[in-house]
């Protein structure tokens, strides 16, 4: 596992530092409707359905199901302790990323990680840790959550790019490209909120700051 990614399957397989920079970083993103809606994508979904995965798009395609949910409830815990808006706002956002990882689960007759497990509570060991060590973090100040928020989408941006760059199909690449978009606009709310209370631009904590200042616009 490398110093910052979570998904140990995907450090078997890095992409190269140019494209992932470059797909990161610019936003662009596959053509289609968000999170899979309309004909189209549906009748390609469905062409893909008899299609097997490797194991290292399995591996990928259910850790990216259990890091949304990590998303998901520690937003949900920082609401609860600060009672900041972007948080509630985001949880929901971080809730149709589950639900999308969720399809692709069902679609590839897989295993659900996730499962009964409520608020907080992982499958995979590592994000049951990081879950509990971000949501300790995030207690000792409104901005410091923040903080932990601006984490996990860089985090989440640098998972996503590399579970793309892993897979032939297109149903999970299309779910993939619109997470990425997702997380780019997080981490602008993030930053934005961070920039109001301090002043100060946001401070890349996992991407380059190059990278980061792209994503944000200043």
């Amino acid at each position: 596992m490398s110093k910052y990614s979570l998904n140990s399957a995907a450090d078997a397989c890095k992409p190269s530092l140019p494209r992932r920079r470059m797909l990161i970083s610019s936003g662009i993103i596959a053509a289609g409707l968000l999170f899979g809606g309309g004909s189209a994508f549906a009748a390609r979904r469905q062409a893909t359905t008899i299609a097997s995965l490797t194991d290292r798009e399995i591996a990928d395609l259910l850790f990216m199901r259990e890091e949304e949910k990590l998303a998901r409830d520690v937003y949900l815990a920082m609401y609860q302790i600060w009672r900041l808006p972007v948080f509630s706002t985001i949880a929901s956002s971080e809730q149709k990323h589950m639900d999308a990882m969720l399809s692709m689960v069902k679609i590839y007759g897989l295993t659900d990680p996730v499962a009964s497990n409520g608020v907080g509570k992982f499958t995979d060991p590592r994000l049951q840790t990081l879950h509990d060590q971000l949501v300790a973090r995030g207690k000792t100040s409104a901005l410091e959550a923040l903080r932990v928020g601006g984490f996990i989408e860089e985090v989440d941006m640098q998972d996503i790019q590399r579970a793309m760059d892993a897979t032939a199909a297109s149903n999970l690449d299309q779910v993939y490209a619109n997470l990425l978009s997702g997380s780019r606009s997080h981490l602008q709310a993030f930053a934005s909120q961070i920039k109001s209370r301090t002043g100060q631009p946001y401070v890349a904590q996992v991407l380059t700051q190059d990278e980061v200042l792209r994503i944000i616009g200043y």
